[in-house]
């Protein structure tokens, strides 16, 4: 078996692959055009540079992409051509991302950076503005896969009541978190709305000014999904009119987002530049499902984490 990958020939990651399977070959994906007589049964990346990636799949005759990350909207549509199975690292980053959401839900709660000193404050011991606590709060989860359950099991650590919103009648993956079925069930009364549900048509500005209107006066939105969810007209009006307290946002629509855009200056939005995902050992997380679907493939079993070009995830 012969794979191009996106790995760095000597990376640690690749000889791990060729630890773990001695007689699978990996080619250097090296961008420009592909070597001369090139065939390749799959490839492993997405990062960037569709252009010369697709020229690679197509003169290798690749049947099998295994993409690095795990959304699809950013993906080139030709890589499905072909009839290529396509699968992702569904939950790779599960772990960071969760994790930002936490540290999200914990800074709004305790007034971070407001609380910060950098004089004498006019009182010790009594904080301006007050803090709040998350035990007791109830978290709304907009999808319940990797990153959602992630979520879900470190909010019940903390003594927060759960609610999500998935796609399916599929139980919950973690006990003790209540799956609804509509936003009307999952929105109102809770204190954070986490967004961790892939874009689609069908999710494209599902929180829109209706949804906003079924929330608490005073609630956090987090987005760590796609800017694509959120109406941002709609955040914008919800903000100002203090229906939403704050907007913790990992993503927004566009990235980049331009210069002068009126999210960089709003006073109640917090935002970063799409980095939630980020830990050094992402790759790794990456690399275990490919060596896991390495195994199922060279065995004739079905592969994990099968996209599905017309959902779109």
């Amino acid at each position: 078996m012969r794979i191009i990958a996106q790995l760095g020939a000597g990376s640690a990651e690749a000889v791990r692959i060729q630890d773990s399977f001695p007689d699978v070959e990996l080619v250097e994906f090296a961008g420009g055009d592909p070597p001369a007589g090139l065939k390749a049964d799959a490839f492993f990346g997405g990062y960037l540079g569709w252009d010369a990636i697709l020229a690679w799949l197509d003169a290798a005759e690749v049947r099998w992409v295994q993409l690095s990350g795990t959304g699809i909207d950013n993906v080139a549509r030709a890589v499905f051509d072909h009839d290529r199975i396509v699968t992702c690292a569904r939950g790779a980053g599960a772990v960071p991302i969760s994790e930002w959401v936490m540290a999200a839900i914990l800074a709004w709660a305790k007034r971070f950076p407001e609380t910060f000193l950098s004089e004498p404050p006019k009182y010790w011991n009594f904080p301006i503005p007050t803090l709040d606590r998350v035990e007791g709060s109830t978290v709304a989860l907009v999808g319940l896969g990797g990153i959602g359950a992630a979520v879900a099991s470190r909010a019940l650590a903390f003594g927060m009541e759960v609610r999500a919103l998935r796609r399916t009648d599929a139980p919950s993956p973690v006990e003790g978190v209540q799956v609804v079925r509509s936003l009307d069930e999952l929105l109102p009364g809770a204190a954070h709305v986490v967004l961790a549900a892939p874009a689609t048509a069908r999710t494209r500005h599902l929180i829109d000014a209706d949804a906003f209107a079924k929330m608490t006066p005073g609630v956090h939105l987090v987005n760590i999904a796609r800017g694509a969810l959120v109406d941002q007209d709609a955040l914008r009006a919800a903000l100002d009119d203090g229906s939403v307290a704050m907007a913790t946002l990992d993503t927004v629509e566009p990235e980049p987002l331009p210069a002068g855009h009126w999210l960089y200056s709003h006073p109640k939005v917090r935002m970063t530049a799409h980095i939630s995902w980020y830990t050094p050992q992402l790759q790794a997380a990456a690399v275990d499902i490919l060596i896991e679907n390495i195994g199922r493939y060279l065995g004739g079993e079905p592969l994990l984490h099968v996209v599905d070009r017309d959902e779109g995830y």
